[in-house]
């Protein structure tokens, strides 16, 4: 019997976790602003990218007196930066609960070669956060984008702390509370969140970093575009706008607009409140069906922005198979497109919730998600 499909399509079908879907009525044509053709050092240029920063800083409340740049190779650029300048002057800590923290551990590991203290656990759970020792630097990453498993705050890091926090909030910037007492180094890109362009990376620095940065130098060399420093003191340019390498300006006026559209619904806690409500949708649909459920194990540790599910039914015979069946199915139709789970993640699916998308959008999706569940289990069959 032919298993009827629903009646309601999503608007936007859009639930990629990165490139993520673009702010609601996004539109071309209002990107007509960007000094095309013209230097990015020039007034004009300039100009833009300090709105850019400046804005950053207005939405997400970060401090005045930390430092915010604009940095080459999107997230993992900002994050590498951070690593190969500030690793090395104390003991290491690598936290790592999914695949881009794995990444950042081999890189610590294999590439500088330090001796760190590597702390792991499987996706859908974190680390004990409380047998960190900040008498180290700690680099960890606030949400996992592959796991969809978040640290629920930051009471965990120590106020009195020698060592530096060292933080990849790629998919929790603009999305989550970030406590920026207790972040020294916090880096996301403009992909994620927001649904800006990719390539561009963000770095935003206490001043505590600040001074490591200009007391310490690393015993390996460091690459043009990751220097942060000349003659032992902060190249502060970069963070005014004069970028290390040219930047797109096309994709600095969409990140404008973002930032523009993100006051427009109120701001942080506007953009936190519709995360919560479109990972809200997801968690009540997995409460009342016992075929799937939350990768995260514990529901304080759930991600709002990538949330990611496992299929539990007992009749699923090969459970990577039937995942990446039903995600196909539901791109045939158009129904939700890229939410297959990450290459290295557990089978299953991975829906993006941050505020780009629409909670209804979510909630029309939802049934299909049922739908296709039911005609991959009659196709086994």
């Amino acid at each position: 019997m032919a298993i009827e499909q629903p009646a309601t399509r999503p608007a936007n079908p859009r639930f990629s976790s990165g490139p993520c879907a673009k702010p609601p009525a996004y539109d071309l044509t209002k990107l007509a602003g960007a000094p095309l053709g013209r230097s990015h050092r020039a007034a004009v240029g300039k100009e833009k990218l300090l709105a850019a920063i400046e804005g950053t800083r207005e939405i997400l409340g970060v401090p005045a007196d930390y430092k915010i740049g604009i940095v080459p190779a999107s997230d993992t650029g900002a994050v590498e930066m951070a690593m190969w300048n500030l690793l090395g002057a104390r003991g290491t800590e690598m936290l790592a609960w999914e695949s881009f923290g794995a990444g950042w551990v081999t890189d610590v590991v294999k590439q500088l070669k330090l001796d760190a203290v590597v702390k792991t656990a499987d996706y859908g759970e974190l680390v004990d956060l409380a047998s960190v020792d900040f008498n180290n630097d700690v680099v960890f990453t606030w949400n996992g984008t592959t796991s969809g498993v978040r640290v629920p705050n930051g009471d965990w890091i120590a106020d009195d702390r020698a060592g530096l926090t060292i933080c990849d909030a790629t998919s929790a910037a603009f999305a989550q509370d970030l406590p920026w007492d207790k972040l020294d180094v916090t880096t996301f890109s403009w992909q994620k969140v927001l649904g800006g362009e990719a390539a561009h990376g963000m770095i935003i620095l206490s001043p505590r970093a600040v001074e490591r940065l200009e007391s310490y130098t690393p015993a390996w060399p460091l690459p043009k575009i990751f220097r942060l420093t000349k003659g032992g003191k902060l190249i502060d340019g970069i963070f005014k706008g004069a970028t290390i390498n040219t930047p797109s300006m096309l994709a600095v006026e969409d990140y404008l607009l973002a930032l523009d559209w993100a006051r427009s619904v109120g701001g942080l806690d506007g953009l936190k409140a519709r995360a919560d409500a479109n990972a809200q949708a997801i968690f009540n649909f997995c409460a009342n069906r016992p075929w799937i459920a939350n990768l995260a194990q514990d529901p304080a540790t759930r991600s709002n922005t990538s949330v990611c599910l496992k299929f539990t039914d007992e009749r699923i015979q090969d459970g990577a198979a039937f995942a990446k069946a039903v995600a196909k199915r539901l791109e045939a139709e158009e129904i939700a497109l890229d939410i297959g789970a990450y290459r290295d993640a557990p089978a299953g699916l991975r829906v993006w919730c941050g505020g780009t998308v629409e909670t209804s959008d979510i909630e029309v999706m939802l049934p299909w998600l049922e739908w296709a569940f039911e005609a991959e289990i009659a196709a086994q069959a």
